[in-house]
Formats: C-alpha cells, sequence, structure tokens
C-alpha cells in the first residue's frame, strides 16, 4: 500500500501542476489577444483564435461527420453559436477592462448556474459572497469600471453558463471529441462576418495571423490537453476548484504582461470570488465522484474563455 500511495500522491501534485499551468497559458493567451487588439481587434481576434483552434482540432480529431441525427447536428451548431457569441463578448469585454477584472466577472456565469441547479441552501451564500466581491471590484478603484465592459463580461459569464450545458449535450451526441471540433468549425464561420466588419483584410496580415496562432494555442489546445491528462488523475471537483483560481491567474496575469494594477479592494474582491467559486464547488461536490469522469464523459473544459 505506501509504495502505491507514493505515485498517486506525485500524480496527483503533477496534475495540480498541470491545470495551473493551463490556466496561466489561458491567461497569457487572452494577454497577447489584447496586444493584438489596436490591429486586429476583438472580433478579429476572436475569429483567429477559433479558426486556428478549430483547424487545429480538425487535423488531430479528424470527426466523422456521417451518422449523427438531425438533434445530434442542432445541438452542436447551437453550442457552436454559443461558442461564437461567449468569445465574442469576452473579447469586447477585454477590450475595456483589466483582465483579472473581466475573468473575475465571467465568472459569475458558472456560479449562478452552480446555485441555480444545487438543491443546498449554503449555496445562496456562494452567491451572496460572490456578489459582494464584484461589488466590491468597482467600488473605490482608481478608475471607475467601464459599464459597456461589464456587460459584455456579464454576457460572456451567461453565454459561459449556457457552453456548459450545451458542452454536456454535444458530449453525449458525438464520440470522443468530434463535437467540439465541428462545434469550434461553426463558432469560427459564425465569427467570420463580424471579423471582416470590424477588421477586415487587417487580419490577414503574416505576422497577425502568426500570433492568433500562438493564441489558439495558449488558449486553447494546450490547455485542453493539460486539462484531459489531469482529469485522469485527480477527481473532477478537485479539478473545479482549481478553475476557480482563474480571476487571481488573470489578475496577476494581467499586472505583469499588461502592466494592469489593481487596487488592494480589488484584490481583496477577487479574492471574494475565488473563495466563493471554490466554495460553491465543495458543498456541491455529488458524494463518491469518479476521477476522470469529465474527460471520459467526452465534454470540453468549461474554462474555454481567456
Amino acid at each position: 500500500m505506501p509504495a502505491d500511495s507514493a505515485p498517486r500522491s506525485q500524480q496527483a501534485v503533477g496534475a495540480v501542476a498541470m491545470v495551473l499551468g493551463g490556466l496561466t497559458c489561458q491567461e497569457v493567451g487572452a494577454a497577447i489577444a489584447v496586444l493584438l487588439f489596436p490591429a486586429a481587434g476583438p472580433t478579429g481576434m476572436t475569429f483567429l483564435r477559433l479558426a486556428f483552434s478549430a483547424l487545429l482540432l480538425l487535423a488531430i480529431l479528424r470527426p466523422r461527420l456521417r451518422g449523427h441525427t438531425s438533434q445530434g447536428w442542432v445541438t452542436v451548431v447551437g453550442f457552436g453559436v454559443v461558442l461564437a457569441a461567449m468569445n465574442l463578448c469576452f473579447y469586447e469585454a477585454l477590450a475595456r477592462l483589466p483582465l483579472g477584472a473581466a475573468v473575475t466577472i465571467e465568472v459569475l456565469g458558472p456560479l449562478v448556474l452552480s446555485v441555480v441547479t444545487s438543491r443546498r441552501a449554503i449555496a445562496w451564500l456562494w452567491a451572496l459572497l460572490a456578489s459582494a466581491g464584484v461589488a466590491l471590484l468597482g467600488w473605490g478603484s482608481l478608475t471607475a469600471l467601464d459599464p459597456v465592459g461589464v456587460g459584455f463580461a456579464l454576457a460572456a459569464g451567461a453565454l459561459w453558463a449556457g457552453y456548459i450545458v450545451g458542452s454536456a449535450r454535444t458530449g453525449a451526441a458525438f464520440p470522443r471529441f468530434d463535437g467540439l471540433a465541428i462545434a469550434m468549425s461553426v463558432g469560427a464561420l459564425v465569427s467570420l462576418p463580424f471579423a471582416l466588419l470590424g477588421t477586415g483584410a487587417g487580419i490577414l496580415r503574416p505576422d497577425i495571423l502568426g500570433l492568433g496562432l500562438a493564441v489558439a494555442v495558449l488558449s486553447s489546445m494546450i490547455p485542453y490537453g493539460l486539462e484531459l491528462i489531469a482529469l485522469r488523475r485527480i477527481r473532477p471537483a478537485t479539478f473545479a476548484i482549481l478553475m476557480s483560481l482563474a480571476p487571481a491567474i488573470a489578475a496577476l496575469t494581467g499586472q505583469v504582461v499588461l502592466a494592469q494594477e489593481l487596487t488592494p479592494l480589488q484584490w481583496l474582491a477577487i479574492g471574494l470570488v475565488v473563495a466563493a467559486s471554490a466554495g460553491a464547488v465543495r458543498t456541491g461536490e455529488p458524494r463518491g465522484g469518479a476521477p476522470g469522469g469529465a474527460a471520459e464523459a467526452g465534454t470540453a473544459s468549461p474554462v474555454l474563455p481567456g
């Protein structure tokens, strides 16, 4: 038994490192996208991220397009539309808000979903704690948060909740991660008209294309890969608690890469939202959950934006 426990412990530590590494890559990708906004705009970056992610997933997974029901296609197309809208809203929020603030507000979407679906009264405590955190985020800061940016971040959060539901349904209708590859392709096509209207042919510059590929790899491909491996080594509930650190990691990334300073009060606000998210996952955890459940269900990572 002792011989078995050491490798398991090492695997758990490695899995935690993978999750945190994936989150860091995701937020660094978001920071690079922000730096590209003057040239490509939020809509252009949305298209580039989705398009390159779709091309990579199609090349790796080679999804089967035949043999699916009409309901399955409705599900995956709807999932792709939500995917595009969520990323468009998130990047529009990033154009107006600090990275840490945008991610903190966006996290409210999955948190509200967990509260609504929970049967425990304590879930409302976490909702109140998160609400207090978001209220503090814009209060007492040196510059008030842009209300339009806040609106986009809230919309991205609501769409993120829809993404989680759509991801589960798509995973049930399509084998492996075929549904994700198809939905990502749909999302790229949906976002293309917005990119052309907002940016035009500027997104086809070789340097912009190269950096767009880097954003797709950092924001999507590396986190997906690391999270899939981690989910086979730790419980899904532990994974979700680690994911609640996303606002703090985003704030740190914004400070280091984008020089976006936050006040102590705003850091406290982010801490409250992180605590609320972790508490909601912990108290809502079903007993006897098996490791690797999310990975085996064929659903996509719940932390796609960023």
